[in-house]
């Protein structure tokens, strides 16, 4: 098990390959749950996370990915398009370890019960899920499966997965360097703020999956819905416990990634 600072960083986006292939390696192995090098996530992190983070739209294409094969087998052996979207659902938390799902639980249950902003932020920490999380978790699941199959065939749905996915996590460096730390622990203090180089990167590499995944029209509506999203849910993090976690920044990925999938499929016919 190694940290992400013994992957060779130097603090920015370098232009030598070596450096592209291991911010890639560790987008896609700490957003993921995929056998590649790994990241202990109870080590402290580097701020080379940050340096690393132009990278988190890549790592959405491949959870987009495993998504759409996820939802074309289930066609092919008989399934209909809602059951089919459940399946895509599930081979993306499962590809991430339900990362982004326990953020939004979290976060939810945090932002809905507590008092004070010490109170929401035990109840984040706390690994029971209550009533606000599992209704998050439920209405996220469920609408990301209708839009899916509202989409429906195989192809548009591989599209809209990889575009949403990618857009959803373009947005958290932006997250990462714009929200303080709400704590001084954890994930959301442990990442550190990306540059603004790497926010604009990350921005531009998930608005151009989704353009080519999707096509201009339903790519720029998902940009704006997806963003709609993310600043939603950053907002009334920032209101109510003054910044960001790892659990918000896993909630602003589904919040953006919902919004984005609904609004792809506004565009179906």
């Amino acid at each position: 098990m190694a940290g992400i600072a013994e992957l060779g960083y130097n603090g920015g986006m370098s232009a030598y390959p070596e450096s592209w292939r291991a911010d890639l390696l560790a987008a896609v192995t700490f957003l993921t749950r995929l056998p590649l090098h790994r990241v202990a996530l109870d080590e402290p992190l580097s701020a080379d996370l940050a340096a690393a983070s132009w990278a988190f739209p890549v790592a959405g294409v491949v959870v987009g990915a495993i998504g759409a094969v996820g939802y074309g087998i289930a066609l092919a052996v008989g399934l209909p398009f809602l059951a089919a979207a459940l399946v895509a659902v599930a081979a993306t938390a499962l590809a991430t370890g339900g990362l982004h799902e326990d953020g939004l639980a979290d976060t939810l249950d945090g932002l809905g019960g507590g008092a004070s902003r010490d109170e929401k932020l035990a109840i984040m920490r706390d690994s029971r899920t209550g009533v606000y999380g599992v209704l998050a978790l439920i209405f996220s699941v469920a609408l990301r499966a209708s839009a899916l199959a509202q989409i429906g065939f195989g192809w548009r749905v591989a599209g809209a997965l990889i575009a949403a996915h990618a857009l959803a996590r373009g947005f958290l460096p932006a997250a990462m360097r714009f929200l303080d730390p709400a704590r001084s622990d954890g994930l959301g203090a442990g990442a550190g703020r990306p540059a603004a180089p790497m926010v604009l990167w990350a921005g531009l590499i998930g608005l151009a999956v989704a353009l080519v995944s999707v096509g201009l029209r339903p790519g720029l509506t998902a940009l704006v819905a997806a963003l709609a999203g993310a600043v939603a849910i950053g907002w009334l993090a920032e209101r109510q416990i003054g910044g960001q976690t790892g659990d918000v920044l896993g909630a602003i990925e589904q919040a953006g990634e919902v919004a984005a999938l609904l609004a792809i499929a506004a565009w179906s016919p």
